[in-house]
């Protein structure tokens, strides 16, 4: 249990630098790595993807396409991937040799993550193309960029992602997401989460705080400015085993709003901090529909 604890936290401070380390993406640097890669390979026929994400929508796109992709949990039980090629597994980086030997004429990245590995590979000629996901726009372009490297079509992924939205419950709820115990994280506006709970027309009480973390998109809490904002909705991310006993262990717990109302909801780390998987995402959506009309 102490390995899985220091594996969970090790991969929320991945994601988290990762999000602060990646330089921001403007719309024409976007453009010109895509271009770039559309001279090298017009359409991608044997992709690689390091990231559990990018391998689900490849998948969804078209799945013949698709020759090798990470070891991550997501994918293990998937009938799509059981017989493919595993590039990674658990914290280690992509191994090169693998990836080369599939002969990849694209390898799909995240950006801030295994830098080392997609530099090698483009030394060695290989089209590499990185992805950040921290909105749902970025869902979208990302989306639609990975369908033209390999001749596809997004639309009716594109039409998918629009069901995980309908039916939002219309409430003017205030809600608090909590990330980590150790420090107290919390995202704001620029994150994933941040910008999910905007689509859910959420008042993220954090949205436009600004703080001293050293992860992009997130700031660290202190109890008296949990107490200070006393939202009506705790979202708290099961980032380690007993985080929510942790939380009701403290003095503030009780004298919160969301805690005398029973409003205080359990979230998984994959579709609220990390996108993860289309599967992941829509999960995520249908429990945020939930938590906020009440039903559960």
């Amino acid at each position: 249990m102490h390995n899985r604890v220091l594996s969970i936290l090790l991969g929320l401070v991945l994601i988290l630098m990762a999000a602060c380390n990646s330089t921001p993406t403007t719309s024409n640097q976007t453009t010109a790595s895509f271009e770039t890669i559309n001279q090298q390979s017009a359409s991608a026929t044997r992709v690689v993807a390091l990231s559990s994400l990018s391998a689900d929508i490849i998948a969804q796109l078209d799945a013949t396409k698709l020759v090798g992709i990470p070891g991550s949990r997501l994918l293990q039980n998937d009938e799509r991937f059981k017989n493919m090629t595993r590039v990674s597994e658990g914290r280690v980086p992509p191994n090169l040799e693998k990836i080369v030997a599939l002969k990849p004429d694209l390898v799909v990245g995240a950006a801030g993550f295994a830098e080392q590995t997609t530099q090698k590979l483009k030394d060695l000629g290989i089209p590499v193309f990185l992805t950040k996901v921290d909105s749902w726009k970025s869902l979208n372009e990302t989306t639609k960029t990975l369908a033209q490297l390999i001749n596809a079509d997004p639309q009716p992924l594109l039409n998918r992602y629009q069901t995980f939205l309908a039916d939002k419950p219309n409430q003017n709820l205030s809600a608090l997401v909590l990330v980590s115990r150790q420090p107290i994280l919390t995202p704001n506006q620029s994150s994933w989460a941040g910008d999910l709970l905007n689509q859910f027309q959420v008042k993220n009480i954090a949205a436009q705080l600004q703080g001293k973390s050293p992860f992009g998109g997130y700031i660290t809490l202190s109890p008296e400015k949990i107490l200070q904002t006393d939202p009506d909705v705790l979202l708290v991310v099961d980032t380690e085993p007993g985080v929510v006993d942790f939380f009701k262990s403290q003095s503030f717990w009780k004298k919160l709003k969301a805690t005398q109302n029973n409003r205080v909801y359990t979230f998984d780390y994959y579709g609220l901090v990390n996108p993860g998987s289309v599967e992941a995402i829509e999960k995520t959506c249908n429990q945020l529909r939930q938590v906020l009309s009440g039903t559960v």
